[in-house]
């Protein structure tokens, strides 16, 4: 393994210049300590070879493609805990995603067994929702567990929500690929029954958040049938796909010419981010073949595409006949 690492390397450098030489100066070892490492006369250590790849910009995944085909480094978002945490997520996901909307190639899979993030990050009473209830179930120290809706939103800081709406605004300019099912909004109205009955977000509250996910329903109908990105300035591609035969994950893959990197759920909010190339390809040959079994809904035909949304629209108005009445069960 060692052996075809080094040679890996040496692959990157003029045929002028010397491995051992190169070894010796990022190690900060002499030529002989060098000359051992090149030979396989002693190994590296884990730190020597992290920064060698480092220096060489190569995958640590480069490691052990050499070895075990099966072994994966994954990089792990940040845990979130407060509202401080929260704000730094959005500001390091829009950092991430900005020099995305630069690049005509760049484009987003999104297997949405929720509602995807992006849709949620506008200035709505449904985007502090959602930021409640991820900080309900994020926060650690029992800080929340009695505070409702209504008091929260009284004193989300101003810098939060900015920072959640640049990033939702970012997505504007990137193409976007989604599968959906009939179960993709149930979680969202599951969060809002779950609270509305344990009397932490009231009737006028969650109305307005049924209000909202009507909203956001109607808005990626349209983005459907026009094929783009609603408010974008570069004409970004929108596709949609609904998909009956497999369950959805909240995966999410990034393309562009020159990478493939997807990030897998870990727990809420927090993701794997996957950058090993074969696993990547892997998952975007996955992603092609779920598509050859889903429905492109702009091709399905206005009847099949209206019952999928009309199918949406009922179970918000069936939530929203329950809040009115508070009673009677709701099946999905």
């Amino acid at each position: 393994m060692q052996q075809t690492f080094i040679q890996h390397l040496k692959n990157q450098l003029p045929e002028d210049r010397s491995i051992i030489d190169e070894i010796a100066d990022i190690l900060n070892i002499n030529y002989d300590a060098a000359y051992r490492r090149v030979n396989n006369k002693t190994n590296l250590s884990l730190e020597e070879a992290v920064i060698l790849a480092k220096h060489f910009k190569i995958s640590l995944n480069k490691l052990f493609e050499v070895g075990s085909q099966q072994t994966l480094i994954a990089e792990k978002s940040p845990k979130i805990v407060n509202t401080a945490g929260l704000e730094g997520y959005f500001k390091a996901s829009l950092q991430n995603l900005a020099p995305l909307t630069k690049m005509k190639s760049a484009s987003i899979t999104y297997s949405a067994k929720d509602i995807p993030l992006f849709y949620t990050l506008t200035d709505s009473f449904l985007t502090r929702y959602k930021i409640y209830v991820w900080l309900k179930f994020l926060n650690e120290d029992g800080s929340m567990a009695k505070t409702t809706f209504e008091d929260f939103i009284k004193h989300i800081p101003t810098s939060l929500l900015e920072s959640a709406f640049a990033l939702g605004e970012t997505y504007n300019y990137i193409s976007i690929t989604e599968f959906w099912n009939d179960n993709t909004i149930n979680g969202t109205l599951q969060q809002i029954l779950y609270y509305f009955e344990t009397g932490l977000l009231s009737k006028e509250l969650a109305l307005n958040i049924c209000k909202d996910l009507s909203y956001i329903v109607d808005h990626v109908e349209r983005q459907t049938i026009n094929q783009t990105i609603i408010n974008s300035k570069n004409n970004a591609a929108y596709k949609l796909y609904k998909s009956d035969l497999l369950t959805m994950s909240n995966t999410i893959m990034v393309k562009t010419n020159h990478q493939k990197v997807f990030f897998t759920p870990f727990t809420v909010l927090t993701y794997f981010k996957i950058q090993h190339g074969q696993t990547c390809e892997e998952m975007d040959r996955f992603f092609q073949k779920q598509m050859l079994n889903s429905k492109l809904l702009v091709n399905a035909g206005e009847r099949d595409r209206s019952l999928f949304f009309n199918k949406m629209h009922q179970k918000i108005k069936s939530v929203i006949e329950r809040i009115n009445a508070d009673n009677d069960s709701i099946v999905f």
